[in-house]
């Protein structure tokens, strides 16, 4: 039986990978996450009880212990998904961006290698090491256009910089040491589990405490929002489809604005829990993040004709679904936000 390995599989999107794993193929996985923060176990509990899931606690830049969860499982694949990624603690805190996803993404691929050149011919054939990137690495874009996989590299946050990274890493060791490599690049996820420090949940969380909602400059930033369970069926279809050294990018065709984004959940909000006024009403102009980006949007053609995959959600759908899992999972997140993160902003200017 074939055995995937996942990095980050306890966060928001390594999660949903893992779920899908065991829910939808017949694979087995091994999840090694170094359970920062954001990471839970919550968000696996419905398969970690599934024979084929296997859990190891282990940080990537770990090189023995890496060796070892390599020897010992010997994957078909890795599904690199483990990283620092909020863009405003990369502001005020790069340092940790640098190792994890830097330093981490080299010791990984120094791991993988390792194990990819003891492999018998037909098995060092079937690996792939595909790492998940994101579309903040292609920079800015303006009122129109499109990122696709040749777009330049003009990363502007210490997050995209530190992707961007982790991405020429990944593909030199494709080109130089000939390791069987794929890199995706997706637009903004959303859904269930997701941490309440992304814009989303945090204005779910503040919306139903009856705070107010921070909006950045006037909210006219725009992006291309995925829904998460898209998002991990599309890196199982490069798992199981993808060409080597081919990069992949993932998006929802879901453009929206900031403060139209903003406006909808507290409309879905309205409708879907109690309120003695519009929560419109609490959302709060604030100053803007530093080197804010203005617009992502991806072109996912070759994506889709190559793989033959689609997204199933519209955004107005997935932000329902992702509305009213919050409603129905309060528990969870006021537990952070009474612990590990109260709501405050993070990713003010560096003095």
């Amino acid at each position: 039986m074939k055995t995937l390995l996942v990095t980050g599989g306890c966060g928001f999107i390594g999660s949903a990978v893992v779920r899908q794993i065991i829910s939808r193929t017949p694979y087995s996985v091994v999840n090694v996450d170094k359970m920062t923060y954001a990471a839970t176990a919550a968000s696996v509990a419905s398969v970690a009880g599934d024979p084929r899931y296997r859990f190891e606690r282990v940080d990537i830049c770990n090189a023995t212990e890496m060796a070892r969860i390599f020897a010992a499982y010997q994957p078909a694949g890795v599904i690199h998904l483990a990283a620092e990624t909020h863009v405003d603690r990369s502001i005020d805190g790069p340092a940790a961006f640098i190792q994890t996803n830097i330093i981490g993404t080299y010791a990984l691929l120094d791991a993988a290698f390792a194990y990819w050149n003891t492999l018998p011919g037909a098995k060092r054939d079937e690996f792939l090491f595909l790492h998940v990137s994101t579309d903040e690495v292609f920079g800015s874009l303006g009122s129109e256009g499109l990122f696709h996989p040749e777009s330049p590299y003009r990363p502007n946050s210490p997050y995209s910089a530190s992707k961007a990274s982790a991405d020429h890493l990944v593909r030199a060791w494709g080109k130089t040491y000939g390791l069987p490599v794929a890199i995706s690049n997706c637009s903004n996820n959303y859904g269930p589990y997701q941490f309440p420090e992304k814009l989303i949940p945090l204005v779910i969380a503040n919306a139903l405490s009856g705070k107010p909602i921070p909006v950045y400059g006037r909210g006219t930033n725009v992006r291309d929002w995925l829904f998460v369970e898209d998002h991990a069926r599309a890196l199982l279809a490069i798992m199981e489809k993808g060409v080597r050294g081919e990069c992949y990018l993932v998006g929802g065709n879901c453009e929206r604005s900031n403060i139209d984004l903003v406006r909808t959940v507290c409309r879905l909000l309205d409708e879907m829990a109690e309120t003695l006024s519009p929560r419109e009403n609490l959302i709060t102009y604030v100053s803007d993040r530093p080197g804010h980006d203005a617009r992502y949007a991806i072109d996912a053609t070759r994506t889709r004709k190559s793989l033959g995959w689609e997204p199933a959600e519209t955004l107005d759908m997935g932000l329902r679904k992702t509305v009213a899992w919050y409603l129905a999972n309060q528990e969870w997140w006021r537990g952070i936000r009474a612990g590990t993160y109260d709501g405050r902003r993070l990713g003010a200017a560096r003095e």
